[in-house]
């Protein structure tokens, strides 16, 4: 049975770290980038099934970096953020992220 893939674009990498390490323990095939101007092309080289999306990032962020993918990424786009405006959620969800999560998650 081949495992999902995921691409974990996050800044903090101790965050990062330990969201791999839980994945790879649920059995994930988990991936980390921590620059938001290597994510574009990261996703569209490595087409992961999940992408987990930070919006705040070095280089490019988030809400970029959706709007850049979408329309030749089909796979699902996670927006994890520590951004709470109603604007920042529905600005993600319109450039086509699949679901909006905020930090801390309960």
């Amino acid at each position: 049975m081949e495992r999902i893939s995921i691409l974990i674009v996050e800044d903090d990498i101790r965050l990062g770290e330990l969201l791999q390490e839980y994945l790879q323990e649920q059995n994930f095939s988990v991936e980390l980038e921590h620059h938001g101007g290597q994510a574009v092309h990261r996703i569209l080289e490595e087409i992961p099934d999940l992408v987990v999306l930070d919006l705040m990032l070095p280089g490019k962020d988030g809400l970029s970096i959706c709007r850049d993918i979408r329309h030749r990424y089909k796979g699902l786009i996670l927006m994890l953020t520590s951004r709470k405006t109603d604007v920042d959620q529905i600005v993600g969800l319109e450039l086509g992220a699949d679901d909006y999560v905020t930090k801390p998650v309960d």
